[in-house]
């Protein structure tokens, strides 16, 4: 079933994050303004299908709040994204990862955007844009697992050292039922702006080319109303926002209210965020240090926020972290 076809246009997606957009940071952004998709962070197939798997079922973990989720692969092995395709299809996964009865993903998308170093020397990620037959393969071994139950897309580049519509032709030919093209080469990182012109041209081969093919552009995307300048621009079917949710955790609603919120509205959010962590993965291996990439997030727009953040970030554990946060709520009040 493809849910992709029922989304409004322009539809608004939360990018996937590793180690950022994890069942904690979704249901916030849920309860705060949801996307029209959600994706999970991204998880290595090579290692769901080896003796590690238990170690990775925490990026899979879901709720029913954040539906319609699409999970997100990456890895070398194309047989191993065709069982773990499969897997997300029958909903083996989902039950593994601790869902809710009845609650699955609702599609699969391939990683083939990743820029960072160690990724890359694996031969993982935009290392596949130098790596065509293999890229090729792997989207094949996972529509084959997917088996047209779940929809298959991808999310990749601009190129790898440099903007190269050939990569784009290529998948485009593969018939997948979404296209994600981040503004950036692999070689730029997030070193230079977003070139949305560049995401409009490879639209332009969509047109051409694969016309039922889904197209979103991801890059620099500030705001709900960025968003729609965008999409209405380069005549997309979606937008992605990543970085943009660092600065308003209400960045897919049409009028946020983040920019009124006090300073005691935002210290409860984090402490909201804090307790959710805590009771979502109590016992399991997930370190209080990942709620310092947060702490900005919602610590910052208020006199004092800077001095805030060095103490919370400070913190040698939960229980520390939100006694810093109870004192600096009774401050505020």
């Amino acid at each position: 079933m493809n849910f992709l076809n029922e989304l409004p246009r322009p539809f608004l997606v939360l990018a996937p994050m590793d180690d950022v957009t994890d069942t904690v940071f979704r249901q916030i952004v849920a309860e705060c303004a949801p996307p029209d998709v959600f994706f999970t962070e991204f998880v290595n197939v090579d290692g769901l299908q080896s003796p590690g798997r238990p170690n990775l079922l925490k990026k899979l973990r879901m709720t029913a709040m954040e539906r319609p989720l699409i999970a997100q692969l990456w890895g070398k092995n194309p047989e191993n994204f065709q069982k773990t395709a499969a897997e997300i299809a029958d909903g083996t996964l989902a039950r593994e990862a601790g869902a809710p009865e009845g609650v699955n993903f609702a599609g699969v998308d391939l990683n083939m955007g990743c820029p960072v170093k160690a990724v890359v020397q694996n031969g993982c990620c935009s290392a596949l844009i130098d790596n065509r037959e293999l890229a090729v393969a792997i989207i094949q071994a996972t529509q084959a697992g997917a088996a047209s139950r779940l929809p298959v897309s991808v999310k990749t580049r601009l190129g790898s050292r440099e903007v190269d519509y050939t990569w784009h032709e290529l998948l485009l030919q593969q018939k997948l039922n979404m296209l994600t093209i981040h503004g950036r080469t692999r070689v730029q990182m997030s070193a230079v702006p977003a070139d949305w012109d560049k995401i409009g041209e490879v639209r332009a081969l969509r047109d051409k080319l694969a016309p039922d093919t889904l197209f979103v552009g991801n890059g620099d995307v500030e705001s709900y109303a960025h968003a729609q300048e965008l999409a209405a621009k380069h005549q997309l079917d979606g937008i992605m926002i990543g970085r943009g949710i660092f600065s308003d955790p209400f960045v897919f609603a049409e009028d946020s209210p983040w920019p009124a919120y006090s300073r005691e509205q935002r210290i409860n959010l984090y402490t909201k965020h804090v307790k959710l962590f805590v009771e979502t993965w109590q016992g399991a291996p997930r370190n209080i240090a990942a709620l310092n990439k947060f702490c900005k997030v919602y610590i910052n727009g208020f006199d004092g926020a800077k001095e805030l953040r060095e103490t919370l970030m400070n913190s040698a554990s939960a229980e520390e972290l939100l006694a810093h946060l109870a004192a600096a709520h009774r401050r505020a009040a």
